[in-house]
């Protein structure tokens, strides 16, 4: 029964998992989705879906991440996102924060209530810290996996938290509520300061005493550096060589050719030319684009090194250098 079972939910995969192979689909997610309970307009440009997942779902930490998938023009399309509920509610509902900003984030910001996604399982070790004196740093959509925590109680913390204006601060009416207790006190920033030790040491004068974590976008994080604080990225830090040469750009298996300026992600080359490439978060976590390198030489975009033909690449994070084939 099993086997048959599972044959059938392969074909049915077959029909939607596109562009996640039908083995990926079934490998990355639980076979039972969540339904939408809720959908909610923090801000004018960020939502908060409220979704009861299905058979299969194990509860998260506070703090970690989940791969969403969505039906998009007929293909399924997945995303990394932060949880932003805590894991004690007693509903057993969880709830994800998008802000609508790329495919995937837009189609989620528009889902209705009723609908469904696929959810894969918690990840993440961007967690509840064991201390007690614990500095939060955090900027626009960053707060989300801090909420979690926040939600779930912490004993003594100290919220550094960064918007474009106050009008853009998501759950500000619950950081207010929040505020009222001894345990909490909350900095927001709104008048475009950037960060810097300076800064921290104006506004949080004992940060030395307190254990450092921070979310939000790449130039906070950059800044944050001298903190040695924990850091969730929600995208990988990318640079494109000086000397990047591009070049022909073959995929095997679908026989589909493409050009190469050197500099961009191999992932978007193959979306580009319509090819059928398995992907998840676009940050080199997940290792679901992971393709044999089969001809030439890639660079790791993260780190500029050259990685030669015969090793597993991850094509989110590499660039051809030269002419190039790839198993897909």
């Amino acid at each position: 029964m099993k086997s048959v079972a599972s044959n059938l939910l392969g074909r049915f995969a077959s029909l939607i998992a596109t562009p996640l192979t039908p083995a990926h689909y079934l490998g990355l997610f639980q076979p039972a989705g969540a339904r939408i309970e809720a959908v909610t307009r923090e801000t004018q440009d960020v939502t908060t879906l409220t979704l009861r997942p299905g058979r299969g779902w194990q509860r998260h930490q506070a703090g970690q991440h989940v791969r969403v998938a969505i039906a998009i023009d007929g293909r399924l399309a997945a995303r990394t996102y932060s949880i932003s509920s805590s894991p004690d509610r007693a509903d057993g509902l969880i709830t994800i924060t998008v802000k609508a900003q790329g495919r995937v984030s837009n189609a989620l910001c528009a889902a209705q209530p009723g609908s469904y996604l696929t959810l894969g399982l918690p990840e993440g070790d961007f967690v509840m810290p064991a201390n007690e004196r614990v500095l939060f740093i955090t900027g626009g959509s960053g707060i989300t996996p801090v909420m979690s925590m926040l939600r779930t109680g912490m004993r003594d913390v100290v919220h550094l938290h960064f918007a474009r204006s106050a009008d853009d601060v998501i759950f500000a009416s619950e950081l207010f509520d929040l505020a009222a207790q001894p345990t909490y006190r909350s900095i927001i920033v709104t008048d475009r300061r950037r960060f810097t030790p300076a800064l921290l040491a104006e506004l949080v004068p004992d940060w030395k005493t307190r254990e450092p974590m921070a979310c939000g976008p790449a130039s906070l994080l950059e800044a944050v550096a001298f903190t040695n604080a924990r850091v969730e990225r929600f995208a990988a830090t990318l640079v494109a060589p000086s000397d990047a040469s591009g070049g022909h750009v073959r995929f095997g298996t679908s026989r589909v050719s493409a050009i190469s300026d050197g500099r961009t992600p191999l992932l978007r080359i193959a979306e580009t030319a319509g090819v059928n490439a398995p992907h998840g978060c676009r940050m080199g976590i997940c290792h679901t684009c992971d393709a044999t390198l089969t001809k030439g030489c890639v660079r790791d975009l993260r780190t500029g090194d050259r990685i030669d033909a015969g090793a597993r690449i991850q094509i989110c994070m590499c660039a051809a250098a030269g002419d190039v084939e790839l198993a897909l």
